[in-house]
C-alpha cells in the first residue's frame, strides 16, 4: 500500500517508522534540552543543538522552555505535596496518567510558579517574539510540513501522533506511572520509581527514581544493567564538542579509614547517603538475622519476626501503625536489635537536618561513630570503620 499525494511516496510501515523517528527526536529534545540542560543545569549545550531542540519543540509540542522548566523545578521542590503540580499521590493516578497535560496547562497560568522557578531560561528575541508568543504557530507549521511531505491523510496521521506523544508519555506516563509502579534503587523521600531498567522509548526518563535521587545528574542510569539512551546521545554530543557534562551521580570512593571523621568525610557521606544506607543494611544483615533467631519461639511469634524483618529496613515514617507496634514489641525484647535500629535512624537523620551547621553535623557524625565503636556489636564497629573511609572524588565529574 502506498500514498502518492505527498513529496515522498511511503508505504504504511515506512510512515510508522517516520512517525516514530520524529517523536523520538522530540523525546530527545525534552530529556536532553528541557530536562537535563534547562531545568537541572546538569550539562551545557552548544548553541547549535540548543537552538535546534528549542525550534523542534516549538514545531512538535508548542511548549515554552520557561514554563516547562518552572513546572518541573516546582515538582522537585514540592514533590508529593498538595503544591506538587502533578503528583499521582495527590491527584490520583488516572488523572495524571490521562489528564497530565491539563495539569501542566493549569500550572503554566500560575504567575508565582513562573516567577519563582522559571529563572535562567532563554529570554532572547526569538523566545520573546516567536516561541513563547506564537506556540500555536509552531504546531500548525508542523502540520503543513507533514502534509507537504506525506500527503493530507498520512501527513495528518503523522502529525496527530506527534501531537499526542508528549502529552501521553511525558505529562502522563513519566509524571504518573513514574510515581506509582516500578522498582526503587534509592529510598528517596518521594514515591518515584524506575519503570523499567532500559530507558529507550522515552529517552531514559524511565529511570525516574534514579533521577529523583540525583536530580542534577546528566546521567539517569545507575546500576550496571540500566541503560539511558539520552545519556548515550549526550556522550556523543560531548565527543563532538556540542555538550559539556557538569555533573553526574557520585560513585562511592574509599580511602584508608580516618582516625576521626573530618569535614571531607562528612561531605562524602552525605553525597553518598543512598549508598551508605544500602551498605548499612547489607553489613548488618547477619547481625539482624542472628538476633531475630534468638526470639523464635520465645517473646515474638513467627509472624511478628517476619514483619520486623521488613520494618527494620524502613524509616519510622514509612511504617503503618500496626507494623510500628509489631516492631516496637520486637525491639523491646532485644536490646541489640533496638540498638541497630536506633543507630540506623540516627544515621539517616544526619542529612535530613538541613538547618544544622556543617560543624554540628560533623560533631554528630563523630559522635555516631564513637557510639557505634563502643557498642560491643562487631558489625556496627566494622561499619563505623567503613563510614570513616568514604571520600570525595578527585574531580567534580567522573565517568
Amino acid at each position: 500500500m502506498t500514498f502518492n499525494s505527498g513529496l515522498f511516496d511511503l508505504s504504511f510501515w515506512q510512515l510508522v517508522a517516520v512517525a516514530l523517528g520524529f517523536t523520538h527526536i522530540t523525546i530527545a529534545a525534552v530529556t536532553i534540552y528541557l530536562h537535563r540542560h534547562q531545568a537541572h543545569r546538569a550539562l551545557d549545550l552548544h548553541p547549535i543543538p540548543s537552538h535546534f531542540f528549542r525550534f523542534w519543540l516549538w514545531l512538535t509540542t508548542g511548549m515554552v522552555t520557561k514554563e516547562w522548566a518552572a513546572i518541573h523545578r516546582k515538582h522537585h521542590a514540592k514533590v508529593e505535596t498538595v503544591d506538587d503540580p502533578h503528583s499521582p499521590q495527590i491527584h490520583g493516578i488516572n488523572k495524571v496518567l490521562w489528564g497530565g497535560v491539563a495539569l501542566y496547562v493549569k500550572e503554566t497560568r500560575v504567575a508565582e510558579t513562573m516567577e519563582r522557578y522559571g529563572h535562567g531560561t532563554p529570554d532572547d528575541w526569538l523566545e520573546r517574539n516567536v516561541y513563547s508568543t506564537h506556540a500555536k504557530l509552531g504546531v500548525t507549521t508542523m502540520a503543513f510540513i507533514d502534509i507537504a511531505l506525506f500527503g493530507p491523510g498520512p501527513g495528518m496521521a503523522v502529525w496527530g501522533v506527534q501531537m499526542l506523544w508528549i502529552p501521553f508519555w511525558a505529562a502522563g506516563v513519566i509524571n504518573g506511572w513514574g510515581h506509582w509502579f516500578g522498582y526503587r534503587s534509592f529510598k528517596t523521600q518521594d514515591a518515584s520509581v524506575n519503570m523499567i531498567p532500559w530507558g529507550i522509548l522515552i529517552g531514559g526518563e524511565e529511570l525516574h527514581n534514579n533521577h529523583h535521587a540525583y536530580g542534577t545528574s546528566a546521567k539517569l542510569s545507575n546500576k550496571w544493567y540500566e541503560f539511558d539512551i539520552g545519556w548515550m546521545y549526550i556522550r556523543i554530543m560531548e565527543m563532538l564538542g556540542l555538550a559539556k557534562v557538569k555533573k553526574i551521580a557520585p560513585r562511592a570512593k574509599f580511602v584508608a579509614a580516618r582516625p576521626v571523621a573530618d569535614m571531607d568525610n562528612l561531605q562524602a557521606v552525605i553525597a553518598n547517603r543512598y549508598d551508605v544506607m544500602a551498605r548499612y543494611g547489607k553489613s548488618l544483615a547477619q547481625a539482624w538475622r542472628e538476633e531475630l533467631d534468638k526470639l523464635k519461639g520465645q517473646l515474638a511469634s513467627q509472624a511478628e519476626i517476619k514483619a520486623a524483618k521488613r520494618a527494620l529496613h524502613k524509616d519510622a515514617g514509612e511504617l503503618h501503625a500496626h507494623d510500628k507496634a509489631t516492631l516496637d514489641r520486637v525491639l523491646s525484647s532485644n536490646p541489640v536489635l533496638a540498638k541497630l535500629y536506633a543507630m540506623r535512624q540516627e544515621l539517616a537523620a544526619l542529612w535530613d537536618r538541613s538547618t544544622a551547621s556543617s560543624e554540628q553535623l560533623l560533631k554528630d557524625l563523630q559522635d555516631w561513630c564513637a557510639r557505634a565503636e563502643a557498642s560491643g556489636i562487631r558489625a556496627l564497629e566494622e561499619f563505623s570503620l567503613r563510614l570513616r573511609s568514604y571520600a570525595l572524588p578527585a574531580v567534580a565529574v567522573a565517568r
